[in-house]
């Protein structure tokens, strides 16, 4: 485990909370609102810019650095790993596949089926949003399981497996649904009074890339979807 106390305030990584830390992998609990990695009109605002500051404690000619290895939506809080050789995120990128990804989400309604498979074909439009289609030549597979936890009259709070991992997969199977994540403005949920989107990475089940052994990181329910749900604690009640 990493100690983060022994890293200096201004060298800390802002939004994330350091799960685990080796020579080879960091593991990460980022906040919602905050990007993976940067983008051309926000270069410095990410898990990715802010891990690199991390690791090189700000030192430009730092030979240390991260490598990014996955990506969460930048609304979307939980569980990011990210790679420390160029080596050990070839690994990880090759084997992503077969590693078990879970989630929590608090989507619109009740369900008649508690747990079940949701599977399409998802394709992106010129707008860059993601969608359903019945067309195997332009949509990618896409397959999503769930099981619904807890249940209020507006809410269902769901445990969701990903067996994979298309952009915007979640929001997207949800929706078709017409269960839409709570806070998602681009796939239906436009309630004004949700402060987030209500979706969070709380599982990630990995091989390491250099022990060969299996590893398993989680984090709790996230405290505002224990409110929306009037739970109390952050446990998932098996």
């Amino acid at each position: 485990m990493a100690d983060n106390n022994l890293v200096s305030k201004k060298h800390q990584p802002k939004g994330l909370e350091i799960l685990y830390e080796d020579r080879d992998i960091i593991v990460v609990d980022k906040i919602n609102g905050l990007l993976s990695m940067g983008t051309d009109r926000d270069k410095q605002n990410s898990a990715h810019f802010y891990l690199n500051n991390y690791v090189t404690k700000g030192n430009p000619r730092s030979k240390e650095r991260v490598f990014i290895v996955h990506r969460l939506d930048r609304d979307t809080s939980g569980i990011l790993v990210f790679a420390k050789t160029e080596k050990a995120k070839i690994f990880l990128q090759e084997n992503w596949s077969d590693f078990k990804k879970k989630y929590v989400a608090v989507v619109a309604g009740n369900f008649s089926d508690k747990d079940g498979i949701i599977e399409s074909y998802l394709a992106e439009n010129k707008m860059f949003k993601v969608y359903s289609t019945k067309n195997k030549a332009i949509g990618k597979f896409a397959k999503t399981g769930y099981r619904v936890i807890k249940e209020t009259e507006k809410y269902s709070l769901l445990e969701i497996e990903l067996f994979t991992g298309r952009k915007n997969q979640i929001r997207v199977h949800f929706s078709d649904m017409g269960h839409p994540v709570i806070g998602d403005k681009v796939y239906g949920n436009t309630d004004k009074s949700v402060k987030r989107l209500a979706l969070h990475s709380c599982s990630l089940t990995i091989t390491h890339p250099y022990t060969q052994k299996e590893m398993t990181f989680e984090t709790g329910i996230p405290q505002y979807f224990n409110t929306l749900m009037n739970l109390k604690g952050n446990k998932i009640q098996k």
